[in-house]
């Protein structure tokens, strides 16, 4: 057990992404939480997008790449414009995209496979990572602690919330949605909450892997902790952590699922 988390844990840097890797690498990322008050974690993360190409052949975004998104018709938000175009880069590399919906950033749509070739599940999908039957999910829902938590993931996936929020202007939309997300928020910051929601998040996981034997790898984010815990031979729950804190990151390989630190 380290830092709440069990399993392998490298820590890694540009450095070292040098050794060709096998095709069917999967890196997984959760939860940057990117924005305009986030310029450090953004130029941290378009570092690591910059190294991708050589650390795995799928890039996996499991959710909340951005404190929020929502696909206008005809405009995207300014402060996301050099992450998109750092994956186009990964994209052009021949790295495959697959992104998931957030609680913060679900309402995506068409863009992400017209403009990057990616694909976009906005609940979730099931996915072969390195051979293995997987199940990736963000995990907002499953576990929920707290009450505001419990409120935004339901205002989120109700229907009529994307249509209303549609006739905003961006300019007004975007500044309500930083203005709730802060009140919103307020409460995750506390420790014992965090690691209650990530507890009661495993105990979920290892209950839906011993109830779906045909799961092999369950993919999960949402808490901002890491989590690599066996569920039988060559089964897996793992969240790869929080981006923003310290460029937490997962790889997946044949030989199974392996936490990291970029930097």
């Amino acid at each position: 057990m380290e830092n709440g988390f069990t399993g392998r844990v490298a820590s890694v840097g540009t450095s070292q992404y040098t050794a060709p890797v096998a095709h069917d690498t999967v890196v997984v990322v959760s939860d940057a939480h990117l924005g305009p008050a986030s310029e450090a974690a953004t130029a941290a993360f378009l570092r690591f997008l910059d190294a991708v190409p050589d650390l795995g052949r799928h890039l996996v975004i499991n959710g909340d790449l951005f404190e929020f998104w929502f696909e206008y018709a005809t405009v995207i938000p300014r402060h996301a414009f050099p992450v998109l175009a750092a994956l186009e880069r990964v994209r052009r590399a021949g790295v495959a995209l697959t992104l998931t919906g957030g609680n913060h950033d679900r309402w995506g749509g068409a863009f992400w496979r017209m403009e990057l070739g990616a694909a976009f599940h906005p609940a979730g999908t099931s996915l072969t990572l390195a051979g293995r039957r997987a199940l990736v999910l963000h995990g907002d829902g499953v576990a929920e602690q707290r009450r505001s938590a419990r409120l935004l993931h339901a205002v989120t996936r109700w229907a009529p919330t994307a249509t209303l929020f549609r006739w905003l202007h961006p300019d007004v939309g975007i500044r309500l949605v930083g203005l709730l997300s802060g009140a919103l928020a307020a409460d995750t910051r506390d420790p014992a909450a965090i690691e209650r929601a990530a507890g009661a998040q495993a105990a979920w996981a290892q209950a839906f892997l011993a109830a779906h034997p045909d799961v092999d790898l369950l993919v999960l984010g949402h808490t901002h902790r890491p989590a690599l815990e066996a569920a039988g031979a060559a089964r897996w729950y793992l969240n790869p952590g929080a981006w923003f804190d310290g460029g937490c990151h997962a790889v997946v390989t044949a030989d199974g699922p392996e936490l990291r630190k970029f930097g």
